[in-house]
């Protein structure tokens, strides 16, 4: 009961305004340097091309949240362009993630998709793939539609993320894998109602073996997100026993979480990406890492005494 209050005081503090202004000016203090990589494209290079030499790949994220004018979505555009553009010149390995909010959903969806037309553009002159993020509840059949409508248009470099702890899920699973998409399956991070979610942990973790195994035997790319050593078992099964090729699915974490078994996920042959954000715009991202969970505001508080 007191861990899932500590998650629902931490998802409420992530949609604070006030506060995600504030933490631009602070700057990453209060151990959020331990999950944000940097503030700057150069800083986000550097860590990207230090994640390389230990044999690991990377999908780099620009933080934007709470973007409300026209102006500030195509400010965030610009940055997703100028980050490809930079993955590009240093000869990293990373794709790119992003959320369509930050390029100006919840102002006009047309401005979202000519957003993201010109990032989508970048990255396929360069070889490279864009993964769209999953939101809330609210911009789920909308992200789809964005996704489905460019891959209409032509663009075959994006994907997109699916969230386990949804009711429709293994639904969507089984269309997006018929239609070949690329897909990152999780188990989600908002706070939903129960009219739509799993409510127990426990069912959440079965759907997840569930849309696992769909999507792998589907034949489309499937990218496992996940820091739950039960789930790294599980897909390893089912890899081992359908006989899934290993350039088929990768195993994706955050940066700043189990970084050591990062590594050795990667020295036992399988591909291993980590999520690196980036930017100022980091309070609602932190939030919701600290909201996962409990051992994550420990050592926040930790680093908090030592100063």
């Amino acid at each position: 009961m007191a861990e899932q209050l500590m998650k629902n005081f931490f998802l409420f503090m992530s949609k604070n305004r006030t506060l995600n202004q504030a933490a631009k000016k602070w700057g990453l203090k209060f151990g959020a340097a331990r999950f944000v990589a940097g503030e700057t494209v150069d800083q986000v290079i550097q860590k990207i091309r230090q994640l390389n030499e230990q044999g690991l790949e990377c999908t780099v994220d620009y933080l934007g949240e709470f973007v409300s004018k026209v102006e500030e979505a195509e400010e965030m555009a610009t940055m997703c362009i100028r980050t490809l553009e930079a993955i590009h010149e240093h000869g990293v390995k990373s794709n790119l993630s992003l959320k369509l909010t930050s390029l100006g959903l919840d102002i006009d969806r047309e401005l979202c998709i000519r957003n993201m037309r010109g990032i989508l553009d970048t990255a396929r002159s360069h070889g490279n793939f864009v993964r769209i993020d999953m939101e809330d509840y609210s911009h789920l059949e909308v992200t789809l539609s964005i996704l489905r409508q460019l891959r209409e248009e032509g663009y075959e470099n994006v994907g997109t993320v699916i969230q386990a702890y949804l009711y429709r899920t293994a639904e969507d699973v089984q269309a997006l894998g018929e239609e070949g998409f690329n897909l990152r399956l999780v188990k989600g991070a908002y706070k939903e109602p129960a009219t739509v979610a799993f409510p127990e942990k426990g069912d959440v973790d079965e759907n997840y073996k569930k849309i696992i195994r769909m999507h792998l035997l589907s034949g489309a790319y499937t990218a496992i997100a996940t820091h739950d050593e039960a789930m790294i078992q599980y897909t390893k099964q089912v890899v081992a026993e359908e006989e899934i090729p290993l350039d088929r699915f990768e195993f994706q974490m955050l940066y700043g979480i189990r970084s050591q078994r990062q590594l050795e996920l990667a020295k036992e042959g399988y591909k291993m990406r980590v999520y690196v954000p980036y930017g100022n715009d980091w309070y609602g991202y932190f939030m919701r890492r600290l909201a996962e969970r409990p051992a994550n505001v420990a050592f926040v508080l930790k680093g908090m005494f030592k100063k």
